[in-house]
């Protein structure tokens, strides 16, 4: 089994946490309704969950696009995270934190990988 590095790690597991934070944030979306319910936003935090899976699965099989997949993973990051911080809620004040740190963590992945 290939050793992975402690920051390779720590990255996974905040896409792994970030993925659930955005899908338990989008069925609360959806069960509040009005502008939380908007299709701009909810597919915000679609995105972001898929692409937080995808960074995960492919650093965790060591794919030659993790790199590219870190990129994508940090953008729809910091899509979610702005779309969340325009809600004034605790719920949504969360999510947009956790999706900011996630961001961060795939931009120095990516950076690292590149290097």
């Amino acid at each position: 089994m290939k050793r992975r590095s402690e920051k390779l790690e720590e990255c996974i597991e905040g896409c792994m946490y970030c993925q659930r934070a955005c899908l338990e944030t989008l069925e609360y979306c959806l069960g509040r309704g009005g502008g939380h319910a908007e299709l701009s936003h909810t597919t915000s935090l679609m995105d972001c969950a898929k692409l937080c899976e995808a960074a995960a699965d492919l650093a965790i099989r060591g794919s030659a696009l993790e790199p590219k997949v870190f990129e994508l993973c940090a953008a729809a990051c910091e899509k979610c995270a702005d779309s969340c911080e325009s809600f004034d809620d605790a719920q949504m004040k969360s999510c947009a934190e956790t999706c900011r740190h996630c961001a961060g963590s795939c931009r120095r992945m990516a950076r690292m990988i590149h290097a």
